[in-house]
């Protein structure tokens, strides 16, 4: 096999010897293993492994994980088991394959399901050990470099794949080459036609354009010599897949795509990087609004360097990033410069602690999508960042996804801040919460000790780290008002069956929740309060378990709502109950107790949930929602009379919205008020405005 050889020699210019001879043991190994096993294009399977474990070369990454890579498929291909890699090879390597491994012998409903445990799997073991994601990724390469062979249909699906998750994870972890390879090899089976009619297109543009890049390179060398500024200047070709996506963007042909060469400048030091791009704009002029310092500002990637477009020879835009040799190691590479450059840099430590800090965060927003569909947009989401900076009140740089608002900003900085917001300044200036951030804003938050937060912001927030903590603030808070409603609703079941609730022993309980196969008594009672289970029910199987004999049955028990119940109970908006109103309640599996007014024409419809007496307490000093109609005559002004009556009966207007009706305008008012007292008062101060011809309070979305 001339292709282990190759692999032998290659370690051997950075590993031990002792180490070469295990990864010469791990290449028999695997050969062995996969032995009569073949490839769709019918080379013999191991011929896979071993060029996996060569892509990982270049990178310089230890002993282990080259074995790893040449290991990485016996696990779920053939009999060998992680427990016989571990005694042969050791547990560090059985875990990197391992990882490394899809989930087996469990079914699932849908290939999308699948699909997701499997990336789950692969981000858990990833945040454990960062070498498993730069091996799947060399496998990924390889068998995108390998994919002619198979049928249209399948390499569709894992081009797709690949473009979607595996190109996007490589950038974010710095891989640039990777990154690249994988976006093209991607675009080729994707879209096989453009690939290759834009493939001839650059193969004729490189022979034509030859002499004004060769041209371009001197100019370049000769001013920096000039300015006897010590650089190493080469030129770059764009890969395909960018190129494409600027024609896709900019509604260009081929032809109009001016700058498909880049120019490269390496210089010794951060200095020199300025000194450097002077000079060049000395040379050429910048464009305007095409200057970029990620040196300053780097990529979450860890990636730095300059960035300027400039105004070359005939017209030709020039684009030259500008870095020193250090920062091209860390381009290239990204975190596994760690394992190709051990000279201990502060600039490789602290990408490895934003990559450990940006995998955990990532998991721990994944651990919340309750289905492999919103699992796998939350990755899609993060993985495609179009950073904008931004600037805390101190100075601090802190980097987020392109669309991000205020309130991402505020989990950004600390999830204290972001559950405890309730107002920003942006550039000083006071502004609503969904504000979009925009690149260089400076942001300051206004935090309250009893603030929460508002599940509104999840229909604005983009990051996930927000969105996670946001669901798991309101799913705690719920649970918590919910056992406290499930508590008051068991205690009228056991009321209603001559039972105390302090007549229940532990006993009792602990039978319960043996029979039920729940935890806690604190989650039968949340399940109660969002309706999950029947309070009856539960007092039944709490009163067969007991002792005591029931007393006398209480007939009709009631509820008594107090308006403070917060998410477990809420106010139907179909109707909009108020304090005074006749109403019932209904108990709504996952929504807990749902109040309608009695009299509610959704409810004459049928209704699926349990019903229950409910009154209003009566000392209830929130305010409620009500929709009011007017029909007013269309005369100048008369809004204004409607609202400032509205505002001396001592009530907010939360929305407003007009119709004209005939010869009227009907006004359509959301108004806030105390209870049934407070709305006469408000109607009654609203029919002694001349304009008003009628008002009716609107009950029913119906």
């Amino acid at each position: 096999m001339a292709d282990a050889e190759f692999l032998i020699d290659e370690v051997s210019g950075y590993l031990k010897p002792e180490d070469v001879e295990h990864i010469r043991a791990a290449i028999e190994f695997s050969r062995i293993a996969h032995q009569g096993q073949t490839r769709q294009s019918g080379d013999p399977y191991v011929t896979h492994p071993i060029a996996v474990a060569r892509i990982l070369t270049p990178l310089h990454l230890d002993a282990q994980s080259i074995i790893a890579a040449l290991l990485h498929d016996v696990v779920e291909d053939t009999e060998i088991t992680t427990e016989q890699i571990a005694e042969q090879f050791g547990k560090p390597v059985a875990e990197l394959v391992g990882g490394l491994s899809k989930l087996e012998k469990i079914h699932f409903e849908t290939r999308e399901d699948a699909q997701a445990e499997n990336f789950r799997k692969m981000l858990l073991a990833m945040a454990r050990d960062v070498r498993v994601i730069l091996i799947k990724l060399a496998d990924r390469l390889h068998n995108m470099r390998t994919l002619d062979s198979m049928r249209q249909d399948k390499c569709e699906r894992i081009a797709r794949e690949t473009m979607e998750i595996y190109a996007p994870i490589a950038n974010r972890l710095g891989l640039n080459e990777i990154y690249l390879e994988l976006q093209d090899l991607s675009f080729k089976h994707l879209h096989p036609n453009r690939y290759t009619v834009l493939a001839k297109a650059l193969k004729v543009a490189r022979g034509n354009r030859r002499e004004v890049v060769g041209k371009i390179l001197d100019a370049i060398r000769g001013q920096l010599e000039k300015k006897q500024v010590q650089a190493e200047v080469t030129g770059r070709e764009k890969n395909i897949y960018s190129i494409y996506k600027k024609m896709q963007l900019k509604s260009l042909a081929f032809s109009e795509v001016l700058d498909i060469y880049g120019f490269r400048v390496l210089v010794e030091d951060t200095n020199a990087c300025y000194l450097a791009l002077g000079a060049l704009h000395a040379l050429y002029k910048p464009i305007p609004g095409k200057i970029k310092d990620y040196i300053a500002i780097p990529k979450s990637n860890g990636y730095q360097s300059l960035h300027s477009t400039l105004f070359g020879p005939f017209g030709t835009p020039i684009e030259v990033q500008i870095r020193t040799r250090e920062m091209h190691k860390i381009a290239d590479a990204g975190v596994a410069s760690h394992w190709l450059y051990k000279n201990g840099h502060a600039t490789i430590s602290e990408l490895h602690k934003k990559t450990h800090q940006w995998l955990q965060e990532l998991l721990e927003s994944l651990n919340d999508s309750r289905t492999s569909a919103e699992f796998m947009e939350h990755l899609k989401v993060d993985l495609f960042p179009d950073a904008v900076y931004i600037f805390t009140p101190k100075g601090k740089i802190l980097s987020l996804p392109r669309g991000a608002t205020a309130v991402d900003f505020a989990y950004s900085v600390h999830t204290d801040i972001g559950n405890r917001c309730i107002a920003v300044k942006i550039n000083h200036e006071l502004v609503p919460l969904r504000s979009e951030l925009k690149n260089g804003d400076r942001v300051e938050i206004i935090t309250a000790a009893h603030a929460k937060p508002n599940p509104a912001w999840l229909t604005y927030v983009t990051t996930n780290k927000a969105r996670s903590h946001i669901r798991h603030f309101l799913k705690t808070m719920q649970s918590g008002e919910s056992a406290q409603l499930g508590e008051r609703l068991l205690g009228q079941a056991l009321t209603a069956l001559g039972f105390k609730s302090a007549e229940i022993s532990e006993a009792c309980w602990n039978k319960l929740l043996r029979d039920t196969g729940v935890k806690t008594r604190q989650e039968i009672l949340a399940d109660i309060g969002l309706g999950r289970r029947l309070n009856m029910v539960v007092a039944r199987q709490l009163a067969c378990n007991g002792d005591a004999a029931p007393g006398d049955i209480v007939s009709n028990p009631v509820i008594t709502i107090l308006g403070t119940e917060g998410m477990a109970v809420q106010f139907a908006t179909c109707c909009r109950p108020i304090p005074g109103d006749p109403i019932i309640g209904v108990i709504k599996s996952g929504q807990g107790l749902v109040v309608h007014t009695h009299d509610c024409p959704l409810l004459r419809k049928g209704h699926s949930g349990q019903w229950l007496d409910v009154v209003w307490d009566k000392h209830i000093t929130r305010t409620f929602a009500v929709n009011l109609k007017l029909l007013v005559a269309n005369q100048r002004g008369v809004l204004a009379k409607v609202a400032a009556a509205i505002a001396d009966a001592e009530s907010n207007i939360e929305n407003v919205s007009f119709a004209n009706e005939g010869e009227y305008t009907a006004l359509h008012f959301t108004l806030e008020v105390n209870n049934r007292l407070h709305l006469a008062t408000i109607m009654r101060s609203l029919r002694m405005i001349p304009e008003v011809i009628r008002i009716f309070r609107v009950q029913s979305a119906v």
